[in-house]
Formats: C-alpha cells, structure tokens, sequence
C-alpha cells in the first residue's frame, strides 16, 4: 500500500484562519491575554424573532427530514428575495437548493462542474477555501493575482494572464473576504464579457452581500446580459444575520446545473436542518431592521479600526467597502513576511490576526482583520499594536 490517504490531500493545508482559532483557544487556556481579530465570527446574537421562528418549529415537531431540496417556503423566499434585491428570475422548484452552510453550497456547486484537470480562476487575494475545494475534487485552481496598488480591482488583463486551454469556470466572492472590496458595475461588465466570450461558467460567492457602507451598489453577476444561465449564486444566513451556528446556505444555479448538485446533496448531507430553514423563511420575510442596525455598527467599526491603524507606524489601511475585514498594508515596517509580522504581534501584543499570504498570490504584505467584534477589543488592540511598533 502506497498510502492510506488520496494523494490530492498532499496539496491541501489545514485552514489558516481555523488555525488562528485553535492557537488563540490554546493560548487563552494557557492563560494568555489574547485579543482575537483572525476570524470572521459576528459577535451579536441571532435576531430574537429568527431563533423564536426555529424554536418553535421544533416545539411543534418539525424536527425530522425535508426534502433534499428544501422546504417550500424557504426556497419560495429565497426566490422572492433574488428577484427583489438581485434582480434574478429563479424557479424555486429547479433552481435553487436549500443547503447547510453557503459553504456546503459551494462545494456542492464546485463539485458539480469541475472534473479533474479543469482549471478554475480565483481571483486573489481570496477566501482560504477556494483553492483547497478545487484541488478536493481534483481541479486546478489557477490565481489572477490582483494589486493592491489598483485597489485589487478586476481586470479583462489579469482574467486573460490567468486563463489557460483547461479553463472551465471563474469563481468571485462579492464583498471580497478578505480585502473588503465590493464589485463595481464596471468590473462585473468585464467579468461578464470575458465569461461570455470564452464560454465559461461563474461561481459567484456573495455571503456577505448586506454587508456593505457608504452606500455602494451590490450587483450579483447572474443579473449581467449572457450570464443568467451560467452563473452559480451561493448565499447564506451566517454573516447578515448573525446565524453562523445555524449553518443554512442557498444556491441558485441554472436548472441542468441544479440537478446535478442536488445528486451530491442527497449523497452526502442530505438536506439543511428542518428547524433551522424554518428559522430562515422568518430571516427572509420578517423585520430587517436588525440587520440595518448590525451593519451600521459594523460602519462605526470599520471607521475605528481604520483610523486606528493608519496612525501606526508603516502600515496603511484603505477602508474596505463590505464585509467584515481590514487587509492594511503592513511593508512600512521592519516586516516583509506577513506570516513573521503575526507571529510576532501574536507574541509580542497579545493580538491575533491572519496573515496575508494566507490569501494566496496578492496577499503578502498585507495581513487580515475582523471588525466583527465589539468597538473596546479593537481599540485595546490598537492600543496593544501601538505599544509594540512604536
């Protein structure tokens, strides 16, 4: 026996930002004071009105398997929420999949239309993940290197530099985890063109689509002329509405696509928590209002963290458009190495967060953020940056 294990898990590392987690958990118990900014963990709860919804699903009983798909009345909402706020037409009885986690709904998606060989663009700096699901089913993922000197915008240059004869989909996450960018109209007409004219499908990742400031324009691609029908739109429930535990994600994909992913739902997880997507129709069809009030407070946090870091020596911090992260540049210090500049800060502060390069090509000199805690961390981790690199 050659070995117990697939060889395609020799290209795949643990995920960075879950090792940040494990290391912070394991200082603390060690009894270190250690402010944590690696992850992407909302810290309110769950509006009250979307956990009432879900405990009283399973008072009632409904506690046992839905179909595959998902029940009715969520995919029912899910449907008139895309066509109210993202301008799709989708048929809830073909196009979309109830899933647990937007994660999931990625994998499924990705596993659905990539064999082995096809290569895959992800725009980077990117989402550790993305790269580690390709090579998960035997694809290729291929980076388009953006710079962070253009404000890591999508270029029809740095698409054609990265696409090759193998080439079968693109794959964008919109807001960007981890540099907080949110797509412009203009880079989402480059996109379309550029999958229209070389026939390739597009996996859209838009998690943290409410998720934005300052009022920027959220477009999903799957809107664009020519993409509606190869476009993939993996969303969920985690980071809008506080319900990362709940682990509840949807896709909607053109409906030869969909049938094929709900083969690979019903193989493996079978379908999303009956309770849970009960509490998911309240999310979508109930008050809003607390979602508004979670992403002004992320505003306020984002502010603080930029201005923070910004009065630091030798980092520079542009603020982010969406999401729930700061990716500064950190190359004005005494550090190139963003993997050197955490540990050292980890160990000389106290703070944890991620390093750039753990964002694939585009991301060394850079290190990543989350504002998704409350406003006295991040100004004692201002505080504690401040004491060391001055």
């Amino acid at each position: 026996m050659k070995s117990r294990t697939a060889e395609r898990f020799r290209l795949i590392e643990k995920s960075a930002t879950y090792a940040v987690l494990d290391l912070v958990r394991r200082l603390r118990a060690e009894g270190r004071s250690v402010l944590d900014l690696g992850g992407g963990e909302p810290d309110f709860a769950t509006p009250r009105h979307i956990s009432d919804a879900a405990v009283g699903a399973i008072g009632e009983g409904r506690t046992h398997y839905t179909a595959s798909r998902g029940l009715p009345e969520l995919l029912t909402a899910v449907a008139e929420k895309l066509g109210k706020e993202n301008g799709l037409t989708v048929d809830p009885a073909v196009n979309l999949i109830a899933t647990p986690s937007a994660k999931h709904a990625l994998f499924i998606a990705l596993t659905t239309i990539l064999d082995p060989d096809d290569d895959l663009l992800v725009p980077t700096p990117s989402w550790v993940s993305y790269g580690a699901m390709a090579r998960l089913v035997g694809a290729r993922p291929v980076a388009v290197e953006l710079r962070g000197d253009e404000g890591f915008r999508i270029t029809r240059e740095a698409l054609e530099h990265g696409r090759t004869g193998r080439t079968k989909a693109i794959l964008l996450n919109n807001p960007n985890n981890p540099t907080g960018r949110v797509l412009s109209r203009a880079e989402a007409e480059v996109v379309a063109a550029f999958a229209v004219e070389h026939d390739l499908l597009i996996v859209t990742d838009e998690i943290y689509e409410k998720i934005r400031f300052d009022g920027g324009e959220h477009i999903s691609v799957a809107s664009m002329p020519g993409c509606a029908d190869r476009t993939i739109t993996v969303n969920g429930f985690s980071k809008a509405y506080a319900m990362t535990g709940w682990r509840l994600g949807y896709v909607a994909a053109p409906a030869d696509i969909a049938a094929e992913m709900l083969k690979v739902q019903q193989h493996t997880v079978g379908c999303a928590g009956s309770f849970v997507q009960h509490g998911g129709v309240v999310a979508l069809t109930g008050d809003q209002e607390p979602v508004r009030a979670m992403t002004e407070e992320y505003r306020a946090r984002r502010d603080l963290i930029v201005g923070g870091l910004n009065s630091l020596p030798g980092i520079r911090c542009a603020p982010p458009e969406g999401a729930l992260y700061v990716f500064p540049d950190i190359r004005g210090t005494r550090f190139a190495d963003s993997q050197a500049f955490t540990e050292w800060l980890l160990r000389e502060a106290g703070v944890a967060v991620t390093p750039g390069s753990a964002f694939g090509p585009g991301g060394e000199g850079h290190i990543r953020l989350s504002f998704a805690t409350s406003r006295d961390v991040l100004e004692e981790a201002i505080d504690r940056m401040a004491g060391v690199l001055r």
